[in-house]
């Protein structure tokens, strides 16, 4: 993986390669290339930047109107020029850009040296387009045959674009477990790994789904076949996506307007669901399969990372307000566990991207097993939305920075409006405290902007703890996944340890580290199991601990244990997560910034994980 763009029509490709290049630059990358097709094929890639790469080509012939780009994140191969993206065949008549990996690529490999082929780099990809061209060249067939028959023969996942030097007004792609989207324009057409690229030239897009090949020609126009063979109909959706949403709106990074975005995404993800005035919470996207969940023996939610921790607060949530047993997995194990699951399960898939390839993965599993599956997802037509029975998508808008911060907390609030559905069908809660619990959901985007307003209490007292080595991030109920969710933002964007704890179980190991170099973050809210969080912090106090503290607003009690503390409006106790979420956002941010980390594509990451 990561990132893929390609352009056929009129106009120049190279200025809106790269510009797409530029878009897709989010999903983290360490590597970039890009292929022109003018009479012969030209291929340019460096190891760094996209704006490496435009510096070292400048003076090159960049002319033609077909081509394509990629940015990759490397799997197969370290990072440098000659593993990155395009890659020849041996023959130089064609050349391929791929996300994903190529299972099998190693038997693949050896069956091609044993017919006399020499490979240049260790990527899985090249080895993929030297089978095209062994069988173009062999079996004695078209472009779009030899890819065909090469998909059926490869085990694995990919997101392929293919040029061909006798071909120049065609482009191949192709699909299987990592996304592909078609923007339709007028007498032209794009190809991109997510819209981003695409939305200031066209609203009309196709989705590819898996195993399906577009053969894309200037005078033919878009057709999809699939492995094997068979004709489909493109089915042309409408891009709901603006170009300012994409864009950094005067904020410095992405990850900090995504973060002062969460009022607004909050309520989004609320909007048109919770009904206060009614006393009701509706999620359309499940009605169908309600009873179902209702009458489910447990809920299963599986995840990765940041959807993780979201489906940790589920559990507490779901369990507390309709009694339905809860239990959350790890896709990338869940996957591989043989679980016992059956008719009478519901399986919940939360994934911001919709694209996660361990969850897909679990996805399929769950469904195989008769489970009733449900996805949680931000991005309108991805791979989860159409995998699943049933979902709810978050509406929280796109999410650039590559640590997740305004999908979380819209996935929580999803969460949150899902167990209160259960309860209310269930009658497991009191109708008062149900319309307290409505009330008190509908005033959280703004409790929201009143912790938005201390950024610059935080940031000071970021500064004070930009150097440390390390740090804990403790909490107990409610708060045990905000603990964990908090101290991944500070080791995804400023690469300090930290190590987020259920308090309680900070006695079983972590406290042997905790000395007066040691920073503590409590998440120490007044609700819940108050007292025993104070006794923990105590514990941490005589050790010589530094405490950092969010607490609830006018609680003095635990302002006099800590050394610095960050108060948030009081709330439900279900309800805390959100809230108390979004210090330690800002806390993680201004800290990486002022070591100097890119924020917004921090090393080894990638946004869409698409491989495992």
């Amino acid at each position: 993986m990561c990132g893929i763009v390609a352009y056929i029509g009129s106009k120049e490709a190279y200025p809106i390669l790269m510009k797409g290049l530029h878009r897709l630059e989010y999903r983290g990358y360490d590597s970039a290339g890009v292929c022109l097709l003018n009479g012969d094929i030209r291929v340019f890639k460096c190891k760094g930047k996209v704006s490496d790469l435009e510096n070292a080509i400048q003076n090159e012939n960049l002319s033609g109107t077909i081509g394509m780009a990629h940015t990759r994140w490397a799997t197969h191969g370290e990072p440098n020029q000659i593993n990155a993206h395009p890659h020849f065949s041996e023959n130089k008549t064609l050349a391929i850009i791929h996300n994903g990996i190529i299972e099998n690529y190693s038997v693949l490999r050896s069956e091609l040296k044993n017919r006399g082929y020499h490979f240049v780099s260790e990527t899985d990809t090249e080895v993929l387009i030297y089978l095209i061209e062994d069988i173009k060249t062999n079996e004695k067939v078209s472009l779009e045959e030899a890819v065909r028959i090469a998909l059926n023969q490869v085990i694995g996942a990919y997101a392929i674009v293919i040029l061909a030097k006798d071909s120049p007004n065609k482009i191949i792609a192709a699909r299987k477990g990592s996304p592909m989207v078609i923007g339709i324009g007028k007498e032209e057409f794009f190809v991109a790994s997510d819209a981003t690229p695409l939305i200031e030239y066209t609203d009309h897009v196709v989705y590819l789904n898996d195993e399906e090949i577009a053969i894309i020609e200037r005078d033919k126009g878009l057709k999809i076949i699939t492995i094997k063979n068979k004709n489909k109909t493109p089915y042309i959706e409408k891009l709901e996506m603006s170009l300012n949403e994409i864009e950094k709106g005067g904020f410095p990074h992405f990850m900090l307007k995504e973060i002062f975005e969460q009022p607004r995404s909050i309520y989004d993800s609320m909007r048109g669901r919770l009904h206060v005035d009614q006393g009701i919470v509706t999620l359309g996207g499940i009605q169908n399969y309600e009873q179902k969940i209702l009458n489910a023996k447990r809920i299963i939610i599986t995840a990765c990372g940041t959807s993780w921790h979201a489906g940790l607060v589920g559990e507490y949530l779901i369990e507390d307000l309709s009694r339905i047993p809860v239990e959350v997995e790890y896709s990338s194990e869940f996957r591989y566990r043989n679980p016992v699951l059956s008719e009478g399960d519901v399986v919940i898939a939360i994934s911001q991207s919709g694209e996660t390839a361990d969850t897909l993965a679990a996805i399929e599993l769950a469904k195989l097993k008769g489970a009733t599956v449900l996805g949680i997802c931000n991005v309108v037509g991805s791979s989860i939305a159409r995998a699943t029975h049933a979902g709810v998508y978050t509406h929280a808008g796109p999410e650039i920075g590559v640590a997740s911060t305004k999908a979380f907390t819209a996935q929580v609030a999803v969460l949150t409006l899902f167990g209160l559905l259960l309860a209310q069908n269930k009658g497991t809660i009191p109708k008062s405290q149900f319309q307290k619990t409505l009330l008190e959901l509908d005033a959280i985007p703004g409790k929201v902007e009143r912790i938005l307003a201390m950024d610059d209490k935080i940031k000071a007292i970021a500064n004070i703890y930009k150097d440390v080595k390390n740090s804990l991030y403790l909490g107990r109920g409610y708060n045990f996944p905000v603990a964990l969710e908090g101290a991944l933002k500070l080791k995804e964007i400023s690469y300090i340890h930290a190590e987020g704890y259920a308090a309680a179980e900070m006695k079983h190991g972590p406290i042997a580290l905790i000395d007066e170099h040691m920073p503590v973050l409590f998440i120490a809210t007044r609700r819940g199991i108050y007292d025993k969080v104070i006794s923990n912090i105590e514990e941490v106090k005589a050790r010589k601990g530094k405490i950092i503290a969010i607490v609830t607003e006018g609680d003095e009690s635990v302002k006099k244990l800590a050394d610095h503390f960050i108060e948030i409006p009081d709330t439900e106790e279900m309800l805390v997560p959100i809230l108390a979420t979004i210090p330690l956002q800002l806390l993680s941010y201004h800290i990486a910034v002022m070591r100097g980390c890119n924020v917004d594509q921090p090393r080894n990451l990638a946004k869409s994980v698409t491989v495992e």
